[in-house]
């Protein structure tokens, strides 16, 4: 602690004692204010636009990081339910059809029709999944 405090007064000392001796040569006319001045500005002003630049260009990547996370994010969160809502369907139809003396025999009929309805599932799957890879 004591330590921080000497370190913060010797560092004030010094600041205050090149402020007072620039401002003893300014007053006796050996610092000419203009030239410094002028060259520290435009020094300054390359600074400042070069660090606005940056700024943007790693404001824009970011951007489309956050962006691309909070879709993948999404998507596979929108799958996980879906597998875990197909998980608790198959449970509760295990549950409920467990007993031989429930079952119901499908007819030929509409075990074909289920077939078609499936088949036509997959390939309306595979047209998007085309259409989103182009």
């Amino acid at each position: 602690m004591y330590l921080l405090l000497t370190l913060f007064f010797i560092s004030l000392a010094g600041i205050i004692f090149m402020v007072g001796k620039k401002l003893v040569m300014f007053q006796n006319g050996q610092l000419s204010r203009e030239k410094k001045v002028l060259s520290e500005i435009q020094y300054l002003e390359e600074w400042k636009h070069l660090t606005v630049k940056n700024i943007k260009r790693h404001g824009y990547v970011a951007l489309v990081t956050i962006i691309r996370f909070y879709v993948q994010s999404s998507n596979l969160l929108k799958n996980k339910y879906q597998e875990a809502k197909i998980k608790i369907k198959n449970m509760r139809d295990k549950k409920l059809n467990g007993n031989p003396a429930q079952k119901q025999e499908i007819s030929n009929f509409l075990k074909i029709i289920s077939e078609y309805k499936h088949k036509i599932r997959q390939i309306k799957h595979r047209i998007k999944e085309e259409e989103s890879n182009h």
